[in-house]
């Protein structure tokens, strides 16, 4: 990556961390706090929820792409923190065990970071 990316990028990742607690707390929370509830009523309180994912999420890829990530990158990037926040949220929220699979598959999406950031070879 090219130093004068990497402003831009912290501050665009550090953002998809906050935004994607607030898709994991609206995609999964909702199987532990509204078990009793209809669907329908989750749904919509995931859709609140989840507005204050947009509302940074939004900003965080336009401030990425301003600064140079590519949409594959700002994908990838999107991933790897989407696991970085689900597996705590599975295993602390939802009572769920770890398994060693899950380094396993963050590291297959480590070998995308490093495709899909290293320097262009064309």
């Amino acid at each position: 990556m090219r130093p004068d990316l990497l402003p831009s990028a912290l501050l665009t990742f550090g953002m998809l961390a906050v935004s994607n607690v607030f898709m994991t707390y609206a995609w999964y929370g909702h199987l532990r706090t509204m078990q009793q509830s209809p669907w329908w009523a989750a749904a919509l309180v995931s859709w609140g929820i989840a507005l204050g994912e947009y509302l940074i999420m939004v900003p965080a890829n336009r401030l990425g792409h301003a600064g140079g990530l590519s949409g594959a990158q700002l994908k990838i990037l999107q991933e790897c923190v989407t696991l970085m926040v689900f597996v705590p949220f599975m295993m602390i929220f939802l009572g769920e065990k770890w398994k060693w699979d899950y380094l396993w598959a963050f590291g297959c999406l480590l070998g995308a970071v490093f495709f899909v950031f290293r320097p262009d070879r064309g």
